[in-house]
């Protein structure tokens, strides 16, 4: 959630999952739904997935991550 603040993504709907949607100049960019974990790992290939979703790399994530 952390990150996807930090890229400028905005919470839209929250229930059992969370939307998200990214804009730029008033047109839809991406939208990614998270899965709440209740403080559980996320596995693997969701990860991967909302990574997809988000149109970002491993990488970036991690940079936003610690930023």
């Amino acid at each position: 959630r952390l990150v996807l603040e930090r890229k400028g993504f905005k919470l839209i709907r929250s229930s059992k999952h969370e939307t998200w949607l990214l804009e730029e100049n008033k047109r839809q960019v991406a939208i990614v739904q998270v899965s709440h974990q209740y403080n559980k790992d996320i596995p693997k290939p969701l990860f991967y997935e909302m990574l997809r979703q988000a149109k970002l790399t491993e990488a970036e994530f991690k940079k936003l991550l610690e930023k």
